[in-house]
């Protein structure tokens, strides 16, 4: 009797492993090394003189090449102008999204004047090596003037973010 139990109880556990299933998974991780997002150089758009007489929307840019554009003929711009220009480090060959958005400048004689600023901005970039150099990217921008904007040194500062994809 107890060579017949025994046998059943292996004929069940023989039936049970029968039912059972192995499968493989391949594992993988991908390690970046954190980026590291610096200031080289701010913006300006040099001095902005307003012509005469009432007008409205005349549109000055500076481009991510730091090229000026101040074509309206009510305004006259002189002196240095620059993009911005940053630095980002991370890991190689990894894409880097780049976000900047709008922001207003004050006027610094009168604080309840601003001026919208529009940037123009990469929207993404390869990191071309791992840490140090890594690779410096500009954001530009543009600000649009009327005849009744106040003369006056107008400032602001924006953020940039700088993310793998």
């Amino acid at each position: 009797m107890a060579c017949l139990f025994g046998a059943l109880a292996c004929m069940a556990g023989a039936a049970g492993s029968a039912r059972a299933a192995t499968a493989t998974a391949s594992v993988s991780a991908n390690n970046v090394k954190p980026l590291v997002l610096s200031k080289v150089q701010d913006l300006s758009f040099g001095t902005i003189t307003l012509g005469p007489g009432v007008w409205n929307n005349a549109t000055v840019s500076v481009s991510q090449a730091g090229v000026l554009s101040c074509s309206n003929a009510n305004l006259s711009c002189t002196g240095a102008v620059a993009a911005a220009t940053y630095n980002v480090q991370g890991s190689n060959q990894q894409t880097v999204q780049i976000s900047c958005p709008n922001f207003v400048l004050t006027n610094q004689t009168d604080p309840t004047q601003t001026l919208a600023m529009t940037t123009n901005a990469p929207a993404s970039l390869v990191l071309p090596n791992s840490g140090f150099p890594g690779i410096n990217f500009s954001i530009g921008g543009s600000v649009t003037l009327n005849s009744t904007t106040s003369g006056g040194t107008y400032v602001g500062t924006f953020n940039v973010t700088a993310d793998y994809q």
